[in-house]
């Protein structure tokens, strides 16, 4: 069997427990590195232009600071939002699968 054709939920148990979790885990990474490294770049991101903001000056890197934090907000908050909308639309089905997971074993 293919790695991409391997179910989330295996109801056989082909392979042994190590190449199951080989695989999951593969597929959780390919999902979770990108969020990752997102994250690490923008902090990676803002320390750099804090740093150059510093060596100008310090009214300068109070300027910096502020709006970058303020859009670091703005931006969370969407994020946060739209996350919460998506989890309302979303959570009707997903209790039915895990209901129906649940009946299942």
């Amino acid at each position: 069997m293919r790695e991409d054709e391997v179910p989330l939920l295996e109801e056989g148990s082909e392979g042994s427990v190590i190449q199951r979790i080989w695989v999951e885990s593969k597929k959780i990474w390919q999902i979770a590195g990108p969020a990752i490294f997102s994250r690490v770049a923008l902090y990676a991101m803002t320390l750099i232009i804090h740093a150059f903001a510093g060596h100008l000056g310090n009214l300068d890197l109070a300027a910096i600071s502020i709006a970058s934090t303020v859009i670091i907000s703005i931006s969370f908050g969407f994020l946060l939002g739209m996350a919460s909308a998506l989890e309302k639309n979303s959570s009707s089905s997903c209790h039915e699968f895990l209901l129906d997971s649940i009946l299942i074993l």
